[in-house]
């Protein structure tokens, strides 16, 4: 079974139901902890009462820095909500992994950004290395990835339609909230995967619910895609897309054309007029939601919470 580890200011601990023990180890970043198992071992099995989790405050349970790349477009429910028609091709960007905050830390609204947007996605933590030219079949996922997080891929839209930018529009502070906890999985579970569903809900209202079974490019095959290019090691992190439900949608096809007509500033001036009626992009007060968990619990990413403020 899949073991949840969780951190704090000062230490890591095994979850257990709603308490928690604390981990007897040096490690002070994810990659020296992922080489420290047996003290994690120790910690699951060991007897004592805990600590109540919730008297303990979780920090993102991926350590900075660190590689944080993410798919776009990967599950076929925003590819129609994207407009796409056809197949779509496998795309990774990069995030800084200064956008890396904690899973009840603020997402904080930059002041020039008007359209925030949200997407829940499943991270994957690396527990080995992943050289260049590696290819990764469903059965050596375990050799790879040591974890599962809860991830949200904060946007500023205007920022990522205007500038086609996403490195940019996707990493400022507090753009990729992480955790509550790193979910070890066991050989065994990887078989549970698809299983899991991604929920996100702002102030209540569900906007996002899918399972990975909605996934285009499935793990294995996105490990072995990127290692064409990029090298990953213990405690990097990869995103792995997001479901549709997302504020952001593509406009009807006709309107479209009639946007390509028009010179750029014409085109995105009218665009994100119509998006200011918008009521889906957060605004200073939201509370965004988010969990991933298969329906047993066999595999349970915790919830995550986060308001949504303004830049001072």
């Amino acid at each position: 079974m899949s073991t949840n580890v969780l951190r704090t200011a000062d230490g890591w601990w095994v979850v257990r139901d709603a308490r928690a023990v604390r981990v007897d180890t040096k490690a002070v970043t994810t990659a020296e902890l992922l080489a420290d198992r047996a003290a994690i071992g120790e910690a699951a099995g060991s007897g004592e009462a805990g600590t109540p989790v919730a008297d303990l405050v979780a920090l993102s349970p991926v350590t900075t820095p660190c590689r944080v790349v993410a798919q776009m477009v990967n599950y076929r429910s925003h590819a129609r909500d994207s407009g796409f028609t056809g197949d779509v091709p496998p795309t990774f960007f990069r995030k800084a992994s200064g956008s890396v905050s904690s899973p009840g830390e603020a997402i904080v609204r930059p002041s020039h950004v008007n359209f925030l947007d949200y997407e829940v996605e499943l991270g994957l933590v690396m527990g080995e290395s992943l050289p260049l030219g590696t290819v990764v079949e469903e059965r050596d996922l375990p050799s790879y990835v040591a974890g599962l997080v809860v991830t949200n891929d904060v946007s500023a839209r205007d920022v990522q339609l205007t500038k086609t930018q996403f490195y940019e529009s996707k990493s400022y502070p507090t753009f990729t909230p992480t955790g509550p906890y790193l979910c070890l999985l066991e050989p065994e579970d990887f078989a549970h995967l698809l299983d899991l569903r991604l929920r996100l809900s702002v102030n209540g209202e569900l906007r996002q619910d899918r399972t990975l079974a909605d996934m285009i490019v499935r793990p294995a095959q996105a490990l072995t895609l990127l290692a064409r290019f990029q090298t990953l090691d213990p405690g990097d992190l990869l995103l792995t897309g997001t479901p549709g439900g997302t504020a952001l949608k593509a406009p009807p096809k006709a309107v479209e054309k009639i946007g390509a007509l028009l010179p750029p500033a014409v085109k995105w001036k009218a665009f994100f007029k119509t998006q200011a009626r918008n009521p889906h992009y957060l605004h200073k007060g939201d509370v965004v939601t988010a969990t991933i968990a298969t329906p047993d619990g066999r595999i349970d990413l915790g919830e995550q919470h986060t308001p949504v403020t303004d830049a001072n």
